[in-house]
């Protein structure tokens, strides 16, 4: 955590792989991934369930206040928990990555947009000043929604790969979408642009 560097190095090989994997892809048959995706997207829905549970028990069930809640910079207890489920939340921004990779190999590339690429290419590094300088407090209020929704989208894409008939509830993405867009305008509103 003393260096944004890794980090960095990390979102450029994204980049890379995002500009590079359509070309790999061009005269390629799209890979069938269905049981690597079933696996990413329970082990996601874990996840994001725990950084949801956990946010809400390190903070916004514990004291956090909803008008303006500061970062606790002490080593007690409670301060630490909310360090630890930052620093998860952190790792798993690394993580949801491949969430591009897998459009990529699944020749999505339609889900690949300039939003989607901006949005997880910019997030591993914006976190990492996040955690280095502000673990806690207020900015913790949007991780906790975005675990919550990114439990329900991962769950819904399991069920997807589990079996297509689950996706005739196309509704609940569209409505997950329109959460996230929520989500973030809110973020916007509290911390600028």
């Amino acid at each position: 955590m003393n260096s944004p560097i890794p980090s960095a190095l990390i979102c450029i090989g994204y980049l890379i792989a995002v500009c590079l994997g359509p070309k790999f892809m061009a005269n390629r048959s799209p890979y069938n991934i269905r049981q690597l995706l079933l696996v990413y997207n329970v082990t996601m829905v874990v996840l994001s369930g725990y950084l949801f549970y956990e946010f809400l028990a390190a903070g916004w069930l514990n004291g956090y206040s909803l008008g303006c809640q500061p970062v606790d910079y002490s080593r007690s207890p409670t301060a630490m928990r909310m360090v630890r489920v930052c620093y998860l939340f952190f790792l798993s921004k690394f993580i949801e990555l491949f969430d591009t990779i897998f459009f990529i190999m699944k020749k999505n590339f339609h889900q690949v947009s300039v939003l989607h690429v901006l949005h997880h290419g910019i997030m591993p590094i914006s976190w990492w000043f996040g955690i280095r300088f502000v673990p806690g407090g207020f900015g913790t209020f949007h991780s906790c929604i975005n675990s919550f929704i990114h439990f329900l989208m991962y769950l819904y894409y399991g069920l997807a790969a589990l079996s297509p008939s689950f996706r005739q509830y196309l509704f609940l993405k569209k409505s997950m979408t329109w959460m996230q867009m929520v989500s973030r305008k809110h973020r916007d509103e509290m911390f600028g642009k």
